[in-house]
């Protein structure tokens, strides 16, 4: 009988906390912004110093410092108001103990908000050490989830995409089909200063594997792609990985399957163009191909961060059928 009861409290406040969710005001905030809600004198010291170094460093693979995540800082006494409707929040102070503590939709949903409480500045600065790398690693999978959700209210069909590649992938209505080719499509999207294109398109797993150097691979099979289809004005151009330097490899997973993630900047040969790219090439056993998804901007003397993050949120949405 206790257990029971015990059960039905349980549910109840897990129901009570839901109801309690549904009536909180939408966050705001663009996307990767941080507001840190911090004393003046902590944020001017070696607090403030280690923040901005663990939390607002350049990204890699973009052709210009930019950084993980913008900041914005407040001072405790005007933390209130829409400041408290930011999406990522982190609350630095002192304290009795020593503390970190990450809550969800406290004053907003979606909303992640973390605690770091010390009673010294070492102390505080210990906290950021240890738990920078869990902040961005919570804000970027939430900031993703943000774009998906805003994309899904007008979709590009992918009805071209399922038939040929297997898949399904959610792409913005603003996003056009440029070029379909066998086994490849490329779909772009026009800005004010530039563009932002998606690829599609697959290889055999020995393309990949070949040799054993799997980003030297990596590099041919995109170099080959653009030297076929993407072209600039003038003669000889085409889309190259920029030769002065080398490309990021990770490996990770993408629709729960082996992926190799590569970043960098191309360039047009023969031409002044150039800007990042983002490439996945996903691992199908059971189609016995690598499924390559790329994304990549032109957006000359301007911030590239957030585009090429729409286009990481658009791949990472795809879903390889059964």
């Amino acid at each position: 009988m206790t257990i029971i009861l015990l059960l039905l409290s349980l549910v109840s406040c897990q129901k009570k906390q839901e109801q309690g969710e549904a009536f909180l005001p939408s966050s705001k905030g663009n996307i990767n912004d941080i507001a840190i809600v911090i004393d003046d004198v902590l944020w001017s010291g070696e607090v403030g110093d280690s923040l901005r170094k663990k939390l607002a460093y350049p990204i890699d693979g973009l052709p210009q410092e930019e950084p993980i995540l913008t900041i914005n800082q407040y001072s405790p006494k005007i933390f209130e108001g829409v400041v408290t409707q930011s999406r990522n929040i982190i609350v630095v102070s002192k304290g009795i103990t020593k503390e970190f503590k990450h809550v969800e939709n406290k004053y907003a949903r979606p909303q992640n908000v973390f605690y770091i409480t010390g009673y010294s500045i070492h102390e505080i600065l210990d906290l950021i050490e240890l738990h920078s790398e869990t902040i961005i690693s919570i804000i970027k999978f939430s900031e993703i989830q943000v774009v998906q959700q805003k994309m899904g209210k007008a979709l590009l069909k992918d009805d071209k995409l399922r038939g040929v590649f297997l898949i399904n992938i959610k792409i913005p209505d603003t996003y056009k089909y440029v070029a379909e080719k066998e086994n490849f499509y490329w779909i772009k999207k026009d800005i004010p200063s530039g563009s932002s294109s998606l690829l599609v398109y697959q290889v055999p797993m020995g393309q990949i594997e070949r040799g054993n150097d799997i980003v030297g691979n990596i590099v041919k099979v995109r170099d080959s792609v653009g030297n076929l289809y993407i072209h600039g004005t003038m003669e000889n151009s085409s889309m190259i990985t920029e030769e002065g330097y080398s490309p990021y490899f990770f490996t990770t997973k993408v629709d729960g399957k082996l992926t190799y993630e590569t970043k960098g900047t191309w360039e047009l040969q023969n031409n002044f163009m150039n800007g990042p790219f983002l490439n996945y090439v996903i691992r199908d056993e059971k189609n016995k191909r690598y499924l390559i998804l790329e994304g990549f901007t032109y957006n000359p003397s301007n911030a590239k961060r957030d585009l090429i993050f729409e286009l990481e949120a658009i791949m990472k949405s795809v879903h390889i059928l059964e």
